[in-house]
């Protein structure tokens, strides 16, 4: 169990970074907005590389279980879960705080792909295609593994088509497409 510093630089970093990127947001801003001194964070981090790697783990998880829970909620109907993630989409392009995917973010900053957070948000986006794929399994599809990989490019450009619009559209749009794929044989 974290310490309650180490909970409040994790929870500060996470909505930090993710509301004005890991670049963008130093140190000191990190200590100063979380009350945690400097050796408390040396105490629980090497470096804010390794915090960064700390929060995507952490968001990694709760992001698909947010996502497993919403799907689940939204039909019983196991054919109807993989449209099911763009209407769970839309719900959460449609929040005032909806900054785009952590995951992208990380990946368009850190762009050195041998870097640790940027092996962990690959990681997270591999995880939503094992996902999309249990659920196309789940619905009778033999091509699961294929289709699960268009659906998660799917995903990805709605997640940037809605930051780009700043609408939750781009969720439907996508279900569209979708749906058009999935009635292919």
């Amino acid at each position: 169990m974290p310490t309650q510093a180490k909970q409040r630089l994790l929870n500060t970093a996470e909505e930090l970074f993710y509301a004005e990127g890991i670049r963008a947001v130093g140190i000191d801003r990190l200590l100063q907005e979380s009350g945690v001194g400097r050796a408390s964070f040396y105490r629980h981090f090497a470096s804010k590389d390794d915090l960064v790697v700390a929060v995507l783990g952490d968001r990694d998880r709760r992001w698909l279980s947010w996502l497993r829970e919403s799907v689940e909620a939204k039909t019983g109907d196991p054919a109807a879960r993989p449209l099911a993630v763009f209407d769970a989409l839309a719900d959460r392009f449609a929040r005032k705080d909806f900054r785009g995917c952590a995951f992208i973010n990380t990946m368009v900053e850190v762009a050195d792909r041998g870097s640790a957070a940027h092996q962990v948000a690959d990681r997270h986006k591999r995880r939503v295609i094992e996902y999309l794929s249990e659920l196309l399994i789940e619905a009778g599809r033999s091509d699961a593994a294929e289709l699960a990989a268009e659906l998660a490019l799917l995903v990805d450009g709605a997640i940037v088509t809605a930051v780009r619009e700043g609408t939750p559209d781009a969720a439907s749009r996508a279900r569209t497409i979708a749906e058009r794929l999935l009635a292919t044989p």
